[in-house]
């Protein structure tokens, strides 16, 4: 390493992204360097993984770290409407690869990753502000930070990946934002006490109920292995701005249209103040650059229902992880085909089921009594986070696939 650098990379953000891709370099023997905005631990939504995470903490060696918290074990999806409940068993879906995995308050989770990253010898910066980045001259990008007391540091690499998830630094400074494809919506949220005891109510799997009268509209309820859970509602941008009261007893009163969920929680204490998020669907005009790339939610995000944030985000350190690698050996690295165009794959399955959940198709398809049981199977592996199984047919031009299916099936 050149002696004016601070490290082979500078990684901004200490999320699941910005960890896993920071200890898979410190692997491969590159140095380091994590710039974190926040003081971990600290609040973040997205609290249900998705099987195809534990490859990527596995290939990292932070699974033993995560398994060891003892976090709430998750074998599936339930989804409710309508008094009508079905299920989907991960451990049954087409593709190979996990089947379980967990669910986690994010505070919690991601300082284990960060920890474990840390422990295998990356410096983490905590309150560091990025005031700009400069990548004009190749090889030896430039980021400029504050901290907390207000001092101003500047900081060399020769690859900048940028993990700061909703922060999306890069892309703001840059100019590399573009309008999201996808209608704005509304998220209303918070962690309750959940006390339920309904003999039916299965811990192990993250609960999708939906409005009974408005199909936009739907339900989160995650629970964790401490007898809490997160609960949420997602709507369309201008839902809510009718109901009158604090956040909180809007999201209650809300909650209790949905008559399992009313069920489940008619003894839970909503003890935390609801939080709101907005406008978070999100997109840019590349992934990449010279001396950069963008990791998971920094480059794009799509919607909370299918818990695919945390997934996307470590598919693209993983993806990005041995290009960096390549590059750093002076190797050369199609970053268009082999992380913009790869990524971006997956990306676009989920996007194709996202849109169907809000056009109603795919809702038909989940609650389709006589599902064939291998296009159940199909489907268990897009909801298991397998978005980038080429084999599986449902990968392979989904936005048809989805609309051949619901067409043969009537209407809910």
């Amino acid at each position: 390493m050149k002696k004016q650098m601070d490290a082979d990379v500078l990684i901004i953000g200490a999320g699941p992204s910005g960890s896993v891709a920071a200890k898979m370099l410190k692997q491969l023997g590159h140095q380091v360097v994590i710039l974190e905005k926040e003081q971990f631990p600290r609040f973040s939504i997205g609290e249900s993984l998705l099987p195809q995470c534990m490859a990527f903490m596995e290939d990292a060696d932070m699974l033993p770290a995560v398994t060891a918290e003892g976090f709430q074990f998750k074998n599936g999806a339930a989804f409710s409407r309508a008094g009508k409940l079905t299920e989907f068993d991960f451990t049954q879906k087409f593709s190979a690869g996990w089947g379980t995995t967990f669910q986690v308050p994010r505070a919690r989770f991601d300082k284990v990753l960060a920890d474990s990253a840390e422990a295998a010898g990356v410096p983490i910066h905590y309150q560091q502000t990025i005031l700009a980045a400069d990548f004009s001259n190749p090889g030896q990008a430039r980021l400029t930070s504050v901290d907390a007391n207000g001092v101003q540091k500047e900081w060399r690499a020769a690859m900048v990946l940028d993990a700061s998830g909703f922060g999306r630094v890069l892309p703001r400074l840059l100019n590399l934002e573009t309008p999201s494809s996808l209608s704005p919506r509304r998220a209303l949220f918070t962690h309750i006490e959940d006390r339920i005891s309904v003999a039916d109510y299965d811990r192990n799997k993250i609960l999708i109920a939906i409005h009974p009268k408005f199909h936009e509209i739907w339900y989160w309820l995650i629970p964790f292995s401490n007898g809490r859970s997160s609960l949420g509602v997602v709507t369309p941008a201008g839902f809510l701005d009718g109901r009158s009261g604090e956040p909180l007893a809007v999201l209650r009163e809300i909650v209790m249209e949905e008559p399992r969920l009313a069920e489940l929680l008619q003894d839970s204490r909503f003890d935390t103040p609801a939080n709101t998020i907005g406008g978070y669907s999100a997109n840019v005009k590349q992934l990449y650059g010279q001396g950069f790339a963008l990791l998971g939610n920094a480059g794009e995000f799509l919607d909370p229902v299918f818990s695919s944030g945390v997934t996307i985000a470590m598919k693209s350190a993983a993806l990005a992880v041995p290009l960096v690698d390549r590059q750093l050996r002076g190797q050369s690295v199609n970053w268009s085909v082999e992380y913009e165009q790869a990524l971006r794959k997956g990306i676009e399955v989920f996007r194709a089921y996202v849109e169907a959940w809000y056009d109603g198709r795919f809702q038909k398809i989940i609650f389709e009594e006589h599902q064939l049981a291998s296009v159940k199977a199909m489907i268990c592996s897009i909801l298991a986070g397998y978005a980038w199984d080429e084999e599986n047919p449902m990968t392979q031009r989904p936005a048809n696939k989805i609309e051949a299916i619901a067409d043969v099936y009537p209407t809910l």
